[in-house]
This record gives C-alpha cells, sequence and structure tokens, in this order.
C-alpha cells in the first residue's frame, strides 16, 4: 500500500462531532472514515486518531465501535470481501449462459479493483498477511468465489467435485490477478476492452467442458 504522511481532513458532509447517529449508521459511517484512511496510509501506518478526525467523531465513540485498530480493520475488510463474493454471486445468477457468466465474473473482478474506495487494496494488497486473521479472510474470500464457479460448472459438465474447483480456482485466479495488474497499469487498456480480453481467454478454455445436458 501507498503510505501517505498527511494527515486525513474530517470529511465534509459528515454529521458535525456529536451528532447522535443510529448505531447501524454510526458503524458505517466510522467504516468509511477507517477504510478512507487504511487505504491511503496502510494498517500499521494508520492511527485510530487519524480514523476519528475523518469520521469528525471522539476516540471515545469509536471505541465504543471498535475495541482496537485490528477490530477495526477486520470489520472493513469483511465487509470488502462480502461485497466480492456478492458481485461474483450475482455475475453467476443473472443468466444462464456459461460465456455471459464467464464476462459477468471477470468484470465483477475488474469492477472491484477498479472502485473509486480502493477497498481492493485492503483484500488483495494488506500490509498485514502476517496477522493470522487477515490471512484467512484473504484465503476465504477466493475459496468462496471459488465455490460459487465450482457448483456451476459441477452442474453444467458433469465433472467431479474436485475437478470444477480446481477449474474454478484456475477462473477465479485469472480474473483477480488479471484486473489487479491491470489496474497497475493506469488504464492503458480500457476497462471494457480489458474484461473482453480476459473473459474471452477463460472462456476459450472453460468451453471446452460443455454441458452434460446440451
Amino acid at each position: 500500500m501507498t503510505v501517505s504522511s498527511t494527515r486525513p481532513a474530517p470529511l465534509g458532509d459528515e454529521p458535525l462531532r456529536g451528532t447522535r447517529l443510529p448505531r447501524s449508521a454510526r458503524r458505517a459511517q466510522l467504516l468509511g472514515a477507517a477504510r478512507d484512511v487504511f487505504v491511503a496510509n496502510g494498517y500499521h501506518a494508520a492511527a485510530m486518531d487519524d480514523i476519528a478526525l475523518r469520521a469528525g467523531v471522539s476516540k471515545p465513540v469509536l471505541y465504543q465501535h471498535f475495541p482496537g485498530k485490528l477490530d477495526l480493520y477486520l470489520a472493513l475488510l469483511d465487509q470488502s470481501m462480502d461485497s466480492l463474493v456478492a458481485a461474483v454471486r450475482e455475475a453467476l445468477a443473472g443468466t444462464t449462459d456459461n460465456k455471459v457468466r464467464v464476462t459477468a465474473t471477470t468484470q465483477a473482478y475488474f469492477d472491484f479493483v477498479s472502485d473509486e474506495g480502493g477497498a481492493f487494496r485492503l483484500v488483495f494488497e494488506s500490509d498485514l498477511t502476517s496477522e493470522p486473521a487477515v490471512r484467512e479472510r484473504v484465503e476465504r474470500v477466493l475459496q468462496q468465489c471459488a465455490e460459487l464457479v465450482s457448483e456451476v460448472i459441477a452442474a453444467d459438465a458433469g465433472l467431479s467435485a474436485d475437478e470444477s474447483h480446481l477449474l474454478a480456482v484456475g477462473l477465479i485466479g485469472t480474473a483477480q490477478v488479471s484486473a489487479r495488474y491491470w489496474m497497475t497499469q493506469g488504464g492503458r487498456i480500457g476497462k471494457t476492452e480489458a474484461v473482453a480480453l480476459v473473459s474471452t481467454l477463460t472462456w476459450r478454455g472453460i468451453s471446452r467442458f460443455p454441458r452434460i445436458n446440451g
């Protein structure tokens, strides 16, 4: 992650310090502020003071919701992972055309890494991978997405669970690595074109396993 020494300014459109919010709304506000700080500074350089300042709340309010910095980071990581898994699930459920499914799944990863909030950095570029709880979550998001794809492959191609899962990991891995690489290139290839290139590559491979029901 890119480390910045600049302390974040409070969000201009957030409630003033001391404004009471419903607990769920306050939690969402704090998570949004934490995401900005963690993405900008990385876990180790981020401070709870910075997050409280960014959210426009006192540190005691922040600690009422999250006992420590790691708790806050893990909650944010879970939120980001859930968003990616939901996008992959939606991509698979939105059609029965497997070629379209491949494109939509690839699109989900490219959309995730290009989101302006930068949440993908928490999942794929964390500077806290030595922490078991973080490492377990990062590995889990790959497995959850692969399991969703594996179920479709097994049902349509009639392959075993192990065979289907291996192919699914390959498909998801291609989408993930390609999207992350594309992001580092600063848009030298347009996103639509990049998605088309990668999905064409993966479709040409996975289409060699035709549907058993035609």
